[in-house]
């Protein structure tokens, strides 16, 4: 007998969620301005955002110790890096392989987990982090001779810096709802991208009508919209089902950039980010089983 899904149907959600956060990376090329304002921006929208479904579960920072309130400064902090880092690379390397990079924090969850926390790593798990880390080369040497490495390693250290907010966050999603956590760790990146623009020397204001859509779009449709969608999801399908189908991100990404920008990965970057894409689905389904 067919399983029964709620309307509107979560899987459904779940392929206009991945939609959604795949416009990131293509807002972020229409915009002009600098990369830790259209992080900074996105993240106190989002917040705001987010505050307007928080109201009635804001009670739940009452039984936060403080502990628990450095890790939500360090999962702040911690998406900050990873927004203003990705953000960056947007402008040195292309759509594909910046998108294939960042998403492979699972990879890195794991690595972490094991390095700071001592949890196992079992067999499959290790293949699938090579096979990523080959891939992730085989990127990284294509573009050796074009200046793209740089790019490369900025949504590197997106990458590890969203698995960081993961781990860091892991204990607190058990204390606080969606809303709320989301209201003050988008809040904390927000401030602080912003702040560091400020310590920068970049105007904090002064932006056009399209600069402002820009960044409300990408507060509304990949962070809004898409995270939303992958927790709606959540609730009625298996984790390992919206992990892996989070792997469609760089795929719609590319095909976007494609059509609107008229960006084609070049052939290092489709086998590489094969590979990539391809490790981190054993990873996640080894550690989901």
């Amino acid at each position: 007998m067919a399983r029964e899904f709620p309307s509107p149907n979560p899987k459904l959600v779940l392929v206009i969620g991945v939609s959604a956060v795949s416009t990131a990376s293509i807002l972020v090329r229409f915009s002009s301005s600098n990369p830790l304002i259209i992080a900074g921006y996105r993240m106190a929208l989002a917040s705001i955002l987010m505050f307007s479904l928080a109201i009635s579960s804001f009670h739940q920072l009452n039984g936060l110790s403080k502990r628990d309130i450095l890790a939500l400064f360090g999962s702040g902090l911690s998406l900050a890096i990873h927004f203003g880092s990705w953000t960056a690379s947007l402008g040195y390397t292309s759509v594909a392989a910046s998108t294939v990079i960042v998403d492979s924090s699972p990879i890195f969850v794991i690595i972490l987990s094991y390095l700071l926390l001592g949890e196992e790593v079992n067999s499959r798990e290790i293949l699938g982090i090579f096979i990523s880390l080959l891939g992730a080369f085989i990127i990284a040497f294509g573009h050796l001779s074009t200046g793209s490495i740089f790019g490369d390693l900025l949504a590197l250290i997106g990458s590890i810096f969203l698995a960081t907010y993961l781990i860091a966050g892991r204990d607190l999603r058990a204390k606080l709802d969606l809303a709320p956590y989301t209201t003050f760790v988008y809040g904390i990146a927000g401030i602080l991208l912003l702040l560091s623009a400020s310590l920068c020397g970049i105007p904090l204001s002064g932006y056009t009508i399209k600069e402002w859509g820009i960044f409300l779009a990408l507060a509304l449709v990949p962070s809004g919209l898409g995270h939303n969608s992958y927790n709606y999801a959540l609730k009625y399908l298996k984790a390992s089902t919206v992990s892996v189908s989070i792997l469609g991100e760089p795929v719609g990404a590319s095909i976007l950039a494609a059509i609107l920008l008229s960006e084609v990965p070049s052939l290092t970057t489709i086998l590489g980010g094969a590979l990539v894409i391809i490790g981190i689905y054993i990873t996640v389904s080894s550690r989901s089983s």
